[in-house]
Formats: structure tokens, sequence, C-alpha cells
């Protein structure tokens, strides 16, 4: 079957800085729904009219993934709004109550890059954002997809917003 939308893509992939350092490396075969949101436009293109076994090696510019980086999305926020145990490296999704950086989005997730005694410094930029990329992925599989997913219109994987190195226990609520 070729890769047309709508259809359920199966792939595997390695994805790396481009340096060639190692970021992600999905080995276990995941499904995509091909010709919605769960893939980058630029994925789907290359896989347009494929089928199972295609294999690919593609570059993808910060504008083609997760988007260039934004200072303007970095703010400091008194420590005083966060638990005792912050540290760099943690996310927290929105911002503290009674956060003072009113401009920035409410419902971003934030990465906590620095802490000082006084403040603490997030980040809500995606932790790829404003790196190339080089993505290896391979199909493995390509099927219809189904009438309940068609009307979902997405797998319900959110892998490219959660490439970000953190594990699941460093996130704050």
């Amino acid at each position: 079957m070729q890769i047309t939308a709508p259809c359920i893509v199966c792939l595997t992939w390695r994805l790396e800085d481009a340096q060639g350092q190692l970021i992600d490396e999905l080995a276990e075969p995941l499904e995509f729904f091909y010709g919605a949101d769960d893939l980058f436009a630029k994925v789907e293109e290359a896989l347009e009219g494929q089928e199972k076994g295609f294999e690919a090696d593609i570059s993808l510019e910060p504008e083609h993934a997760f988007g260039e980086y934004d200072s303007g999305l970095v703010c400091f926020e008194a420590r005083m709004l966060f638990p005792d145990g912050v540290e760099p490296g943690m996310q927290i999704e929105g911002l503290p109550e009674g956060a003072v950086s009113e401009d920035m989005p409410a419902d971003a997730i934030y990465t906590v890059t620095e802490v000082y005694p006084a403040h603490v410094v997030l980040d809500g930029n995606h932790p790829l954002a404003g790196l190339g990329l080089r993505m290896h992925m391979k199909v493995l599989d390509v099927r219809s997809a189904t009438e309940a997913e068609i009307e979902t219109g997405s797998m319900g994987e959110a892998v490219f917003s959660l490439l970000n190195g953190a594990p699941p226990d460093a996130q704050l609520h």
C-alpha cells in the first residue's frame, strides 16, 4: 500500500543533531496518522507515495522541526513561587501561580534552566528549538486508517513534543 492521506504509518527512526549526536532513537515501531499533525510536514513530504520498507535520511532545519529559538520565551520568576528541590532540567506546565511574566504563554511547558537564591530562570522554548536535525527513518508498515482514527485525526502520540531529554520524574506539578 502506498502512503497517502489518510493512512497509518508504522515507523522506526534515529534522530541526531547536526553534529551526529544521538538525540532519540525509536527502536520499537510506533504508528502515526499520516495526513494530520502526528508528523512534521517535511517528514510527511518524504513519505508521500512510499511503501513498506522505504528508508530515508532527512535533514530538518529548525523551521521544519521545533522552530527557531526565541529569547523572548525566557523569563525570571521569584524563587519562592517554586517548591523546594527545584533544579535545572525540571519542567513545569504553565507559569507558577503568582508569576509576574504576564506576556509569556500561559499554556507553554517551561524548562527550569537556572536556580538562584532569589529567582528561577524559565525557558518556554522546546528543548530542541533552534537545532538542525537529521532523521533516519524506516517504514515498517502502512495500513488504511479506520473510521475512528480518521475522526480523531491522530494516533495520540505526542512524540515530537516529548523529545526533550527530561525524564518523566523531572516534571514539576
